[in-house]
């Protein structure tokens, strides 16, 4: 033991490392989490991960894809979750990757998501049945999700077909201007 600590009692220096080691409220994560509405009920979720009510709103999907089986989408790019410890949370701009997969390493956090997906499924695929499937935890097991609704041909139509349209529609002939 070193010459300066010798004569220290033990509760003492347990004192002082236990205040070496306090951290100021403002300045650690309170791990808060609560449903945060995205546009109905159970559709997203507030998880404060960082100090001053920093953290992510992660956005709650269901996959009905398969007849009769309502089950998570997961979505891994959260939103920047802001003012957390407040009364008016709120989000904005793109939280990372790797907050998302800390979250999702919780117990707390996943099964708060259980909880809220459930409730999820229960108003969009009410005679569905409820089947729970484990968030990704890591970069490799996220999958590119192909959403059907982007993909249908008649969302985006093409430009040059459209302007045929509105020609042979109305075709304006050339007229001249009158004189001034």
């Amino acid at each position: 033991m070193p010459r300066l600590l010798r004569g220290f009692p033990i509760s003492a220096l347990a004192a002082l490392l236990l205040l070496s080691a306090c951290t100021p409220a403002h300045q650690r994560a309170s791990w808060r989490i609560f449903p945060l509405q995205r546009h109905q009920p159970h559709d997203g979720l507030a998880v404060v991960n960082q100090p001053d009510g920093y953290g992510l709103h992660i956005w709650l999907e269901t996959d009905t894809r398969k007849r009769g089986v309502c089950r998570p989408r997961w979505l891994p790019d959260a939103t920047r979750l802001f003012n957390g410890n407040g009364s008016v949370p709120f989000s904005s701009g793109l939280a990372t990757r790797p907050e998302f997969f800390a979250a999702m390493d919780r117990r707390d956090v996943r099964d708060a998501l259980r909880r809220e997906l459930e409730a999820l499924c229960g108003v969009r695929a009410p005679r569905s049945r409820w089947e729970w499937r484990e968030p990704p935890r890591r970069e490799d097991e996220v999958k590119a999700e192909r959403l059907p609704l982007l993909e249908e041909k008649d969302l985006l139509s093409d430009p040059k077909k459209v302007r045929q349209q509105e020609d042979a529609l109305a075709p304006i002939p050339p007229q001249e201007e009158p004189p001034r």
